[in-house]
């Protein structure tokens, strides 16, 4: 049996009908949006871009924050045979006009805030033909056609027979380089996320779309996801889809950037189940708001989390305010999802970084050995099976993240690992940014952990600068949990005390961001350029 997104959403709408698919939190309001409506907007959405010239495997580029508009067009084109395509709203200049030129975007779909931009880049880029703008009280673009115009235009479903083989991009910016557009097949996500049963155990899959729809239809209660992370990024639209694709509703707020007030008032208002966030720097400012604030949380049943380490002392910390729900720390990325899961629930903990993994999985030395259990060796973490394409244009850098190893093609994003006696994987951090000193590789993720842990210390990132005796030395930058008087040595001792020498950084310096982005990932060369330049000043006695 093939499978197809566009044909369980297209199948799902009529079943579910009155049931809630997409709510929008905004202050004491909350829009709902029911899957007969999903239906009929998304499939008006879909014919006219259809009749306005859109064809099979043309690129649809969503440029907007999260709101129900943003899957509304993910459904509409994935029913078009359209290739939706995620678009990072931080990038400005040459990053967006590199990414839609890139995927070659036909279409853009953009909210009224980002006109300008859209503005200045559209005379540029020579494939697009469509211009849709998102209404959010900003002047309407001139050319523009508007969103919700085409969403209450014909609902006829087309009529056009799809394919395992359409495709969506997911395009990702990773610590180097320019945006890359990962080909997903959707049959390839449809399986990677579960395919409708048991994603960890495979237990409960249908053996058809069918049997798919009548599973839903019985269901007694669906899953309600917040994303507390942008649908632009991997764990958001990951996490969204799936949960559509098994009948459920997906919540979204306001908030142009994370607000945990309003994140726990969703939660309370909806009645969501599960939320999706991008480790610590998400979790931490919602275990700050849950003690400034109480909310009702009984509805809540899963936390899940993929792309930046998630500590245990702050899964420990949620789960003292809700201890029934379950916390599951998702080892993937734009390349690779499943690559591990580390369950952590009351009375039962997982050490940080630390992931069992199924029989899909596997770490390879750099020379293609795979990694004993027990042996200390480090290696790339490995997953075969239903994994992306490639990188869409980009065959060098295909063959380097999609190998084919004693016959078998893997996705290989770049995270180290190694791997303990029982098979259970400890993660490095990624090698992109990898640090050698003196012949030894540091990993950053591993100290901003540490660092972390202290309890002067919010947030941590670690590079290398270049070193005349050790080629490469530790540095790191801090963002501290209140104002005082900024302990370096102290810092550096906590380290130490963890941690071998080597890996200790020589400079610790302190600021008020680090200038993650919405997704919570490290913008490592921007730390490092600010890092360079704060380093020029003497250390401190």
């Amino acid at each position: 049996m093939s499978w197809n997104i566009g044909d369980i959403l297209a199948g799902l709408g009529p079943i579910l009908g009155d049931e809630p698919a997409l709510f929008h939190c905004s202050g004491t309001d909350t829009r709902v949006v029911t899957w007969a409506e999903m239906e009929r907007r998304s499939n008006a959405l879909a014919r006219a871009l259809v009749e306005a010239g859109a064809r099979p495997d043309d690129k649809v580029a969503i440029y907007s924050y999260n709101r129900p508009e943003w899957m509304e067009t993910v459904v509409a084109c994935f029913k078009a045979r359209l290739v939706p395509v995620n678009v990072n709203y931080r990038y400005r200049n040459e990053e967006l006009e590199y990414l839609l030129d890139n995927c070659d975007a036909a279409v853009l779909v953009f909210e009224g805030c980002f006109a300008d931009n859209v503005a200045r880049l559209a005379p540029r880029l020579t494939r697009l033909r469509q211009l849709v703008q998102l209404d959010d009280g900003s002047p309407h673009m001139a050319g523009a056609l508007d969103y919700e115009k085409l969403a209450n235009g014909s609902a006829d479903p087309l009529v056009v027979e799809r394919s395992p083989d359409d495709l969506m991009l997911l395009y990702t910016g990773g610590t180097t380089g320019m945006p890359k557009g990962v080909m997903w097949r959707q049959e390839d996500v449809w399986q990677t996320l579960g395919a409708g049963g048991d994603p960890i155990t495979g237990q409960g899959r249908p053996g058809d779309v069918r049997e798919h729809l009548a599973n839903i239809a019985a269901l007694p209660q669906k899953q309600r996801l917040l994303p507390a992370c942008p649908l632009m990024h991997g764990t958001g639209f990951f996490t969204a889809i799936n949960i559509l694709m098994n009948g459920g509703a997906i919540v979204t707020t306001d908030s142009k950037k994370l607000d945990a007030h309003a994140l726990w008032s969703a939660v309370q208002a909806c009645g969501v189940t599960t939320i999706s966030i991008v480790g610590d720097v998400f979790a931490r400012p919602m275990v700050a708001a849950l003690r400034e604030r109480t909310y009702d949380l009984s509805s809540l049943r899963l936390i899940i989390s993929s792309g930046v380490m998630w500590s245990i002392e702050l899964k420990r910390a949620l789960l003292e305010f809700h201890s029934s729900m379950i916390l599951l720390d998702s080892l993937g990325s734009s390349e690779a999802t499943g690559l591990g899961a580390s369950i952590m629930v009351a009375g039962m903990e997982m050490p940080t970084a630390s992931f069992k993994v199924g029989d899909k999985v596997k770490v390879f030395t750099e020379d293609g050995r795979e990694v004993e259990a027990g042996s200390g060796e480090r290696g790339l973490v490995a997953r075969s099976g239903p994994i992306p394409v490639g990188y869409y244009k980009d065959p060098q850098k295909s063959a380097q993240t999609f190998p084919t190893i004693g016959g078998v093609r893997w996705s290989m994003p770049g995270d180290f690992a190694t791997v303990e006696i029982d098979g259970t994987l400890r993660l490095l951090g990624r090698g992109s940014v990898c640090i050698n000193t003196g012949g030894e590789k540091v990993f950053p993720e591993e100290v901003e952990e540490v660092l972390k842990r202290h309890p002067m210390v919010e947030d941590a990132a670690v590079v290398g600068l270049p070193d005349e005796k050790w080629g490469q030395a530790v540095h790191a930058l801090v963002v501290l949990r209140e104002a005082k008087d900024f302990a370096e040595e102290d810092l550096r001792s906590h380290v130490h005390n963890l941690l071998a020498g080597y890996k200790v950084p020589k400079r610790i310096f302190a600021a008020e961001s680090l200038g993650r982005s919405p997704s919570g990932k490290m913008d490592y060369k921007g730390v490092t350029a600010r890092i360079l330049t704060l380093s020029q000043a003497p250390a401190a006695a």
